[in-house]
């Protein structure tokens, strides 16, 4: 075997009772909710009772996807299974520089917090979404918003999909652009033109609440989504930078498999990250861990293969 990575879920794939299972049956995880309803009270309600409309708002979505991810990395741990790097897609990368070490748990749902605050609140700055792309390449999507104009590559997940963002006037017009082409299109379930100019607001907002926080080098490599290379020593910069850049998932991936990387465990909820990398990765082991079920699969599948 080679070297393990953790990959840290991004929002849109979150539902009520997430992190339940982990919550009941591991002492860390446990430990996390807690000290996290200390701090923003309501959240493990929101997290394991949440409608789909409730969790949606970014500003709910973002804490507690946070606690399902770190959550789910914490669970591992604490059954022996440690990373030698990690990545997180959006708000995983807050969850995946707690779990490195760069800041304390806490403070990691603090920053995320005010993140989904501030994200919100530019989200309502004007009507926005997002959609994703399939089969068909980046560069063609880019003419194509460079051509309609208000709309963004935002998401660079793959060869074979890219997210975009925008107005939903825009959006509209993107899409009838699109129909030229042979190509799948889906909306997200997210309230928001994430990682695009429609962020700066929200970037120009965190730097002050990032400039509270003592943020540190990770103890591990954790690949950042604006740079697709580990963390430096300007750790607080570039993940203030994640906000209104575009997230380079495809190169983040090229570059952890090039980097020795050749298992995956995706912490946090659903697989959308597994299905990524298994396309760009097809020898790579691959798993994920969610709930008690999915828990006891990898750490048997990862010490069996160990």
């Amino acid at each position: 075997m080679g070297k393990i990575a953790f990959v840290f879920s991004g929002q849109g794939a979150q539902y009520g009772g997430m992190g339940k299972e982990l919550y009941e049956n591991c002492e860390s995880v446990r430990a996390l909710y807690d000290a996290a309803e200390n701090i923003r009270p309501g959240t493990k309600k929101q997290s394991f009772e949440g409608s789909a409309e409730e969790l949606k708002i970014t500003s709910n979505t973002q804490p507690c996807m946070y606690l399902a991810d770190l959550g789910a990395a914490l669970a591992l741990r604490e059954n022996g299974i440690e990373p030698e790097g990690a990545a997180g897609f959006s708000l995983g990368e807050i969850a995946a520089l707690a779990f490195a070490g760069a800041y304390t748990p806490e403070d990691g749902f603090r920053i995320v917090s005010q993140r989904g605050i501030l994200m919100q609140k530019a989200s309502e700055e004007k009507e926005t979404a997002m959609t994703a792309v399939m089969k068909i390449d980046s560069e063609t999507i880019k003419s194509v918003c460079e051509k309609v104009g208000g709309v963004y590559p935002v998401n660079f997940n793959s060869p074979a999909q890219t997210v975009v963002a925008g107005e939903l006037d825009s959006i509209a017009r993107f899409k009838e652009a699109m129909s030229e082409y042979k190509c799948r299109i889906v909306d997200l379930a997210v309230a928001g033109g994430f990682h695009s100019p429609f962020m700066n607001s929200a970037a120009e907002s965190m730097r002050a609440v990032l400039a509270e926080f003592d943020i540190r080098t990770p103890q591990i490599p954790v690949y950042a989504n604006r740079t697709a290379r580990p963390y430096g020593e300007n750790v607080g910069e570039t993940l203030l930078e994640q906000i209104n850049n575009p997230v380079l998932w495809q190169t983040t991936i090229e570059n952890m498999v090039n980097d020795g990387f050749d298992t995956f465990i995706e912490t946090g909820v659903g697989k959308v990250l597994s299905g990524l990398i298994k396309k760009m990765a097809p020898d790579a082991k691959i798993y994920n861990v969610e709930n008690a079920e999915t828990l006891a699969q990898t750490i048997e599948a990862v010490k069996n293969n160990g």
